[in-house]
């Protein structure tokens, strides 16, 4: 049963970024990690990986429904993953809400060192 859930997970990281191309953005390293190491393997290390922008560009199309982190936190996929892993993903998905897209770039914040 593991295998096959393992396979029907995996199958669904794949169709992610078919999901994700339809709405403007093609997630080229995600799907290569997911061909490299499997889908399960994939999004047990890009959960806990910062500065991902895969949910963020869902967040903005209003598809979070889409994204890997959903799909960890489904009923039928928990057996998976370790319950920190799948705690991880639902914080994840709460947050989206407030999240800032980063997009890994820094913001320049100007202040004025000299005293009058």
């Amino acid at each position: 049963m593991t295998k096959t859930l393992q396979a029907k997970f995996h199958g669904e990281m794949l169709a992610l970024y078919d999901h994700c191309a339809r709405i403007g953005f093609r997630p080229v390293l995600f799907r290569r990690l997911v061909i490299l190491k499997g889908g399960v393997e994939a999004a047990r290390e890009l959960v806990f990986k910062p500065g991902t922008t895969g949910l963020e560009r869902l967040i903005e199309a209003k598809k979070t429904e889409l994204s890997m982190e959903a799909a960890m936190t489904r009923p039928e996929y928990r057996a998976l993953f370790a319950p920190l892993e799948i705690k991880e993903a639902a914080k994840r998905l709460e947050s989206s809400a407030t999240r800032e897209r980063s997009r890994g770039r820094l913001t320049a914040t100007v202040t004025n060192t000299k005293q009058a």
